[in-house]
């Protein structure tokens, strides 16, 4: 009992910043992925985003990204990833901000994906949401938010 304890510690411990290789029957999904896929075919994400309610300040200071990308790298294997790829998805459904582009990209248990952005973005942890205006990096959110997703991503727009 004691050894089986431990043995979760260990594991909730690492998180999704563990470079690790896990050992599960399936491979998580890798490429990219539609946010209507990504709710279709992962019921955990699904639930996720159906129970997230975003605050009017968090939907309203959104808005400012208007016109950038969004590149989201992250694991359907993370907990991280569940708990915020979906709430982002719901922020930015229920604000209606433009974004220039949105993309979803799945990684591996090593972080990796097959287009190589991994490596372009320096992928340490997931999910990590890129905001970008044309291609120059305006900031990052990594694991989850500080203050807000909506107000983290605000801030670094230049008004």
């Amino acid at each position: 009992m004691k050894a089986l304890f431990l043995a979760l510690v260990v594991v909730v411990s690492v998180g999704c910043g563990s470079t690790e290789q896990h050992r599960v029957a399936s491979e998580p999904f890798t490429g990219i992925i539609s946010a209507a896929q990504l709710m279709a075919d992962y019921p955990q994400f699904r639930a996720i985003y159906e129970q997230y309610q975003p605050s009017a300040s968090e939907i309203t200071a959104v808005n400012v990204v208007s016109g950038k990308s969004l590149v989201v790298l992250f694991g359907t294997w993370c907990h991280d990833s569940e708990r915020e790829v979906p709430r982002l998805l719901k922020l930015l459904d229920l604000s209606g901000v433009d974004l220039a582009n949105l993309s979803l990209h799945g990684v591996n248990y090593n972080k990796q994906d097959p287009t190589n952005l991994h490596q372009k973005y320096d992928l340490r942890y997931t999910p990590t949401f890129i905001l970008l205006q044309g291609e120059e990096e305006l900031g990052r959110i990594i694991e989850k938010p500080v203050t807000s997703l909506g107000e983290d991503l605000a801030s670094f727009v230049v008004q």
